[in-house]
């Protein structure tokens, strides 16, 4: 008969019920190690790319060459600016000098204002204001005639376009020293009212100077001046103070008109001191 008694079947089972358990919760712990690992190695590849692609999105482009965006330009060209720019053609967004960069291209004498933004992480926005002309006048350079534009501040300035130069609103003013003056530089300022009036007179509906061909400056003495306009209607020329306004204008229209009926060969209309005489030819 067998020695084996019922308790000692329940302590087998029983102990191979304990080793399977434990088999199993070392199978769950291996799981939970290879789960865990897995998910840090993703989380690492994760993180190695968000960084890679902050690099090259933000890092990266400050200290590369910056895009540069221009806007405003009419007359000036990108090329003229980029060549201004140049010194700091070697620049990263990062390094741009806004401050010299403001100055270089306020060089030109054509450009009035200039702001320079910069925007993260590569690009350089630069606005121009342009000058505009009210008047044109011609100077000598080296020998050559060269036409130049004023603006209604008495500055001197280049345009590079031909946009102006069939634009009838915009006289011709003759007469002005300009022999010492130079791109940028203003008019001496017992000239500047003047440039004020005609800027004045474009503004307003009727094209006065479209029937004008040429203003010319008169120097007087001790540093006075007065006026000769020339109309495109007729031969002679109309002396007048330095007060050009619209009131003015008129009246030399109707005076011409007057004149021209009575002494077509009128060579020289004055209408200076309050009064009105013409000089025959």
């Amino acid at each position: 008969m067998s020695d084996i008694t019922t308790t000692d079947y329940n302590d087998f089972f029983l102990d191979f019920e304990q080793r399977a358990s434990g088999e199993v919760k070392k199978d769950e712990k291996s799981e939970d190690k290879k789960f865990v690992l897995l998910k840090v190695l993703v989380i690492l590849l994760a993180s190695a790319l968000l960084l890679e692609g902050i690099i090259y999105t933000f890092v990266l482009p400050l200290f590369n060459r910056p895009a540069v965006i221009y806007s405003g330009l009419s007359s000036v060209t990108k090329e003229q600016l980029a060549q201004k720019l140049s010194p700091l053609s070697s620049s990263t967004w990062s390094s741009f000098n806004i401050e010299k960069a403001v100055t270089l291209v306020s060089e030109i004498s054509c450009v009035e204002s200039v702001s320079i933004d910069k925007q993260f992480p590569d690009k350089i926005y630069i606005k121009i204001k342009e000058r505009t002309p009210v008047a044109r006048s011609i100077v000598s350079i080296d020998g050559a005639s060269k036409s130049i534009q004023i603006d209604e501040n008495g500055v001197l300035f280049s345009l590079q376009s031909d946009a102006y130069l069939g634009d009838s609103s915009v006289p011709l003013v003759s007469g002005i020293p300009l022999e010492n003056l130079k791109d940028g530089m203003r008019l001496p300022a017992k000239y500047r009212p003047l440039m004020d009036q005609i800027s004045s007179i474009r503004k307003l509906p009727q094209k006065y100077f479209a029937a004008i061909s040429e203003i010319q400056v008169l120097p007087k003495e001790y540093g006075n001046f007065e006026l000769a306009i020339y109309p495109v209607s007729t031969r002679a020329r109309v002396l007048t103070d330095r007060s050009l306004n619209e009131d003015a204008l008129k009246y030399m229209m109707v005076v011409l008109d007057v004149v021209n009926s009575i002494e077509p060969d009128a060579q020289e209309i004055d209408l200076r001191y309050g009064s009105v005489s013409y000089r025959r030819r």
